[in-house]
């Protein structure tokens, strides 16, 4: 096979579809329905960044590892697993399980910062575009750490979501702990997690303890937050300090289930957001064998089917937290993947889906080259 660069594989998009996929045996990048890769071949990709030109994957070597995984030609070639090493303090008393975040920090003040999000659950920093980072201490040393339980096996870091008009504030979400917010850059943080159920705990609304599935932040209020919750989805109009229940379950004016992983909301459409709901915490696959996409316009008062274009019948998928997606860039196309290897897409706000390729292994991640 004859590798492309993913500058190259962006240029060459047709709708300005261009797709970074990690994957439980590797990194591709997609194209309409080409497919480049696999890079980083045998590992398994859970999270995938640019900046400034540099591609970082975290990925898992099965001989090395977890690690962030640089390139600097574009996807082309990377450095030797372990040359840049995330790795806990040894004061610390633990080990990396996994890297699951890659948050390029956005904000002026911080041009070459990234966070990274980790298995045991815990944020990393990074302000030399990946090549070191640090623990921020203030999360780890938490007092409600010890209380954090594993979600389905793993504890996690999985969410960074920074403020773009205030330096110092970062929001988090951990599996199973909740939603943690610093306003201070990282020095202290607060549980957010106020209004949001947990069935898990005694308490039907603990003030910590939640099983966060995912974040997103409104287009154009960045106080605005979603989340897809174990049970429920929730709205956040101030930072998370409260949080109501905006899932309705049933339709015709609700979604078919509140279980789901990922929730998705559009760079430039205030008060829009996008879920794939699953059937159930025990059956997690799409409902009744039927793939379907539900959008809000109105800020969670109701949410529409969009399924045209997608399989409803005989299609048991299970699509992960941070597999579905929206580019930044017009048309902002939305695409999600299976862990049964279906790759699909929409150019026009999910009102139409295709099949842009199939037969990957395990989808795991899934982002816009803009």
């Amino acid at each position: 096979m004859t590798y492309v660069t993913a500058s190259r594989f962006r240029a060459r998009a047709v709708d300005h579809l261009a797709v970074a996929i990690g994957t439980s045996k590797g990194l591709f990048f997609v194209s309409d329905s080409a497919v480049d890769g696999p890079f980083l071949a045998g590992d398994a990709v859970f999270a995938f960044a640019e900046l400034h030109g540099r591609l970082l994957a975290a990925s898992t070597d099965s001989h090395f590892g977890p690690n962030v995984r640089v390139s600097e030609d574009g996807g082309l070639s990377w450095d030797e697993p372990g040359t840049r090493p995330i790795a806990f303090p040894a004061d610390a008393g633990t080990a990396l399980a996994s890297v699951w975040q890659l948050h390029v920090d956005r904000r002026p003040n911080a041009s070459e910062t990234i966070w990274a999000g980790v298995e045991p659950a815990a944020l990393f920093r990074s302000d030399d575009a990946g090549d070191t980072f640090e623990l921020v201490r203030g999360l780890w040393e938490h007092p409600d750490r010890p209380n954090w339980e594993p979600g389905m096996c793993e504890l996690a870091l999985h969410t960074v979501v920074t403020h773009p008009e205030r330096p110092d504030r970062i929001i988090v979400a951990i599996s199973t702990g909740g939603v943690y917010r610093s306003d201070d850059g990282g020095d202290t943080w607060v549980a957010r997690n106020q209004g949001i159920e947990a069935r898990s705990v005694a308490e039907s609304l603990p003030k910590i303890g939640q099983c966060v599935h995912k974040l997103a932040v409104d287009a154009v209020n960045p106080d605005v937050l979603w989340t897809q919750n174990h049970w429920g989805i929730y709205r956040s109009d101030d930072a998370g300090d409260h949080w109501e229940p905006v899932g309705h379950t049933g339709e015709p004016d609700g979604v078919v289930s509140d279980f789901g992983f990922p929730i998705v909301s559009h760079p430039e459409e205030p008060d829009t957001a996008y879920v794939l709901p699953l059937e159930s915490d025990v059956y997690r696959c799409t409902p009744a064998g039927r793939c379907r996409v539900y959008r809000t316009t109105d800020g969670g008062l109701s949410w529409e089917v969009l399924s045209h274009g997608l399989p409803s019948t005989n299609a048991h998928l299970t699509v992960l937290r941070d597999a579905f997606t929206i580019g930044t860039n017009p048309p902002c196309p939305l695409v999600f993947g299976s862990k049964s290897g279906q790759l699909f897409a929409s150019v026009d706000n999910g009102e139409s889906w295709r099949l842009v390729t199939s037969y990957l292994p395990p989808i795991l991640c899934v982002r816009v080259l803009d």
